[in-house]
């Protein structure tokens, strides 16, 4: 038994169209269906969830990110 996982778009039409490839050739099999729609998700102007900077910001207060001290600039030869 093969199970495959995908995401499909059902069309204006209302019909569902599937096509993808199996290891199996010229023989019988039963295939299994289950459909549950995907909410799709209210977004701002810029493409981010509502309340996404609200739930994410300070969530590393408790553990800031550090800049280590700056290292030397090489020496390079010049370009002629």
């Amino acid at each position: 038994m093969e199970s495959i996982k995908l995401h499909a778009y059902v069309d204006q039409d209302g019909i569902l169209r599937l096509e993808f490839p199996v290891s199996l050739k010229q023989r019988h099999v039963e295939v299994f269906v289950v459909m549950q729609p995907i909410d799709d998700q209210a977004v701002d102007a810029m493409g981010y969830p509502i309340g996404y900077f609200d739930e994410t910001y300070g969530i590393n207060a408790h553990d800031p990110i550090e800049r280590g001290d700056q290292l030397p600039y090489d020496t390079r030869d010049e370009v002629e």
